[in-house]
């Protein structure tokens, strides 16, 4: 759905639980140790917190971010499906009245 990311999916999860397994170690320390930008660690880490459940409730999870990005287009699509139809009843409307 989104942009690829250069990092597999497993090593953020290693990163991700490099951090939270060791809290007296400081997640820029972590992120120096792999190479990463420490926001880009710390972005990780919190995304990794809001897909467990421990986010706030305004903070959508992954899955939630996809199925939101879903509909928003298939919402466009209807609309757009909608207005082809009403100028098609317009056309027929008056196309019957000749």
């Amino acid at each position: 759905m989104g942009r690829r990311s250069k990092y597999p999916e497993e090593f953020r999860e290693q990163a991700v639980a490099m951090v939270r397994d060791n809290p007296d170690r400081a997640l820029a320390e972590v992120a120096r140790d792999l190479g990463v930008n420490d926001s880009t660690l710390s972005n990780w880490v919190n995304r990794a917190r809001i897909d467990a459940g421990e986010g706030r409730p305004e903070e959508l999870s992954t899955s939630e971010r996809e199925e939101l990005v879903k509909l928003r287009r298939e919402n466009a699509r209807l609309k757009m499906e909608r207005e082809i139809l009403k100028k098609a009843a317009a056309f027929f409307v008056q196309e019957s009245t000749r």
